[in-house]
């Protein structure tokens, strides 16, 4: 369940439009791309695998709890990277959600939007039960999805894809590239932390984490064989999975994507508005109070509109390139060096923090 939470979490904000993977991988090369992606999967298993034996052992379920285990009373550094990237996240998915409607249903982009807000608002308000079940199903239709898109696209542009394969990697930039995205992921973990609850033993949690890796990279490395089909012109897409779906001719099945990929979207921005709702609740906790459940939604939507308000005003392709890239060494320095250090030292030694 963890992995596919995980998965479920990224993929909204990390690949569901494509955009990203043009941005970090494709803008490598071709072939320099899928190598930066094995980075990405290695980094993702082994700070995963400690993270969520950290949160089993120090019973950290929340990302306040969490990040108080490895950044003590500097906590509020990743606290306010989270709002950050919540913001900048949820200000793509809007947009996304918005261009989709527009560009493919011919419909309003507010219409998109306010669809987003309403299935956001029912998904917090049922807190951590729904909130699994739907992430870690819907991971799994993904993973159908993604596939036939990825097979569809391998036999009507074969040749296109292996030629653009062949292009030497001139750079070793592909690292870099691979830690980048594997960074500002990474801020996802604590979105996945409520369901470690589940786990008993440290083997559960280390096969669990180190499991997140390739489940959430292969749906990625699907939709980028995809993206090699048009490679380059489509690296001027705004939102490339539009574009081909576009491309695959038969309406029906570009309209099975279409859906798809919103509810994709409304599933990231409720994950990662689920962790929100989660670090608050706790808050309230340790004051004495309980938060009532229509906060949830109330304070989802809040984000929501000025996250969408933000990507009216910047767009989607500025927003990606440098919304992210600005937030990408903050979390590598705030939260994975932390935990592949402090993290793990306790780890080791966890039966003092029990």
């Amino acid at each position: 369940m963890p992995a596919l939470v995980f998965e479920s979490i990224v993929i909204g904000g990390g690949y569901a439009t494509g955009r990203e993977l043009v941005e970090f991988f494709l803008g490598l090369g071709p072939r320099a791309g899928l190598l930066a992606m094995c980075v990405t999967l290695i980094v993702w298993s082994m700070v995963l695998a400690v993270s969520f034996e950290l949160a089993r052992v120090t019973q950290s379920f929340d990302y306040r709890s969490f990040c108080g285990q490895i950044l003590g009373r500097f906590w509020f550094i990743y606290d306010l990277l989270y709002y950050a990237l919540l913001v900048l996240v949820m200000s793509v998915i809007g947009a996304a959600c918005g261009s989709l409607f527009r560009d493919s249903f011919q419909l309003p982009a507010m219409a998109g939007i306010a669809t987003l807000m309403g299935v956001v608002a029912v998904l917090v308000y049922f807190g951590n039960s729904l909130v699994e079940r739907a992430l870690s199903y819907w991971a799994i239709v993904l993973y159908a999805l993604y596939g036939s898109l990825g097979l569809w696209c391998l036999l009507h542009y074969a040749h296109p894809v292996w030629s653009n394969l062949q292009k030497p990697i001139d750079n070793s930039r592909w690292v870099t590239g691979g830690l980048r995205y594997a960074g500002y992921n990474l801020a996802a973990v604590p979105g996945v932390l409520f369901c470690i609850r589940h786990l008993a033993t440290r083997r559960e949690s280390v096969i669990a984490g180190l499991l997140c890796g390739p489940v959430a990279i292969f749906p990625a490395a699907l939709l980028y064989i995809a993206l090699i089909s048009f490679y380059p012109s489509i690296t001027d897409e705004p939102v490339p999975s539009i574009y081909i779906l576009s491309r695959i001719g038969s309406r029906d099945v570009a309209l099975l994507f279409q859906i798809a990929l919103f509810v994709t979207l409304a599933k990231t921005g409720t994950g990662l508005l689920h962790a929100l709702n989660e670090r608050v609740a706790t808050a309230c906790t340790r004051a004495g109070k309980t938060m009532p459940s229509y906060m949830r939604s109330v304070m989802s939507l809040a984000i929501l509109l000025f996250s969408v308000f933000l990507a009216n005003r910047v767009g989607i392709i500025d927003l990606i390139a440098h919304g992210y890239g600005s937030l990408t060494w903050g979390f590598l320095l705030a939260f994975v060096l932390p935990v592949m250090t402090i993290g793990l030292w306790k780890v080791f030694v966890g039966a003092r923090f029990t």
